[in-house]
């Protein structure tokens, strides 16, 4: 076995003789639960190439019991950081590599049977000791954190449950949920009246009914709102709707609206696609005086059907 021991470095201890606890902490890992260390990191601070390490490791496998030495799995190694530094930038790990607890490290003097690896085995012992110290002085802290830590996911879980509703209601906001199913009309409030009526139209993705025994010419030029392809009708009493001369010239110009008489219907209903809704008086007129409406939850087909 070659050793590197007067490669600078490579060389794992200060010129002091006093040992570099941190450096070597930061190599001590916890893996299925143990602290251990990389064979990589372990054949660095020894000065000696890997192989080399863990051929003596082979050579003397019955020292080196699964509590002091056990091979990582290659599922280990590709979601370890650590396994993906023993490789090296960029590259794939060809062999699996050793790690070693507290016990085989301190076997690992007794193989390698060198004055490096007594004097590193010393100092990695008193690290493995510095951080057991350190953890038991400072468990009360490491329960405390965990404590906060769990609160901060509680916290984040609620957060994001809170999210979710906002953006619910949000989207609610947005779609035709958030139009309004019911409510007043007062009087002046003709511009509200007929901006509301207007939405009504404009939504439609396939037919608008009107049921209205007054009508004129400004409920044609509301029809006239609606999306191309979306089929228009009126059913009204003759007797008070006249009409007839105002859809003949409107329907040679624009998109043609369908007028139908019905003489049993008292009140007035717009139906927007498979929605009913029921108003209080006639359209042309809303906003004049307190007037109600509201949407309904019944099949439009049953109240066409029932016309006459």
């Amino acid at each position: 076995m070659k050793g590197t021991e007067n490669n600078d470095s490579l060389k794992p201890v200060t010129d002091s003789g006093q040992s570099t606890l941190l450096p070597i902490e930061n190599l001590i890992h916890v893996i299925r639960g143990q602290q251990v260390m990389l064979d990589s990191d372990l054949a660095r601070l020894y000065g000696v190439e890997t192989k080399r390490l863990k051929e003596q490791v082979r050579r003397n496998l019955n020292r080196f019991p699964t509590d002091f030495m056990f091979e990582l799995t290659k599922e280990e190694c590709l979601r370890s950081q650590i396994a993906t530094l023993n490789a090296g930038q960029g590259k794939h790990l060809k062999y699996m590599p050793f790690v070693f607890t507290e016990n085989g490290i301190a076997m690992l003097s007794s193989v390698l049977k060198s004055e490096t690896a007594i004097e590193v085995n010393i100092r990695i012992m008193r690290a493995f000791t510095h951080m057991r110290s350190f953890l038991t002085s400072n468990a009360h802290i490491f329960k405390r954190l965990e404590t906060v830590e769990h609160h901060q996911l509680l916290l984040q879980k609620h957060q994001s449950e809170t999210d979710k509703r906002i953006e619910e209601v949000l989207a609610r906001l947005d779609c035709s949920e958030s139009e309004p199913i019911e409510g007043f009309f007062f009087e002046g409030q003709i511009f509200d009246a007929y901006t509301l009526i207007s939405d009504f139209v404009r939504k439609a993705k396939k037919r608008i009914i009107l049921i209205d025994n007054y009508v004129d010419d400004r409920i044609l030029k509301m029809l006239d709102k609606r999306k191309d392809g979306v089929s228009a009708m009126i059913y009204t009493d003759p007797r008070h709707s006249h009409i007839s001369l105002d859809l003949s010239r409107h329907n040679a110009q624009y998109p043609h609206i369908e007028v139908r008489n019905c003489i049993n219907v008292h009140d007035r209903f717009l139906i927007i696609d498979d929605t009913v809704y029921f108003i209080g008086g006639s359209i042309k007129d809303l906003g004049k005086k307190i007037v109600a409406f509201s949407q309904m939850q019944q099949n439009p087909d049953v109240i066409v059907s029932n016309l006459r």
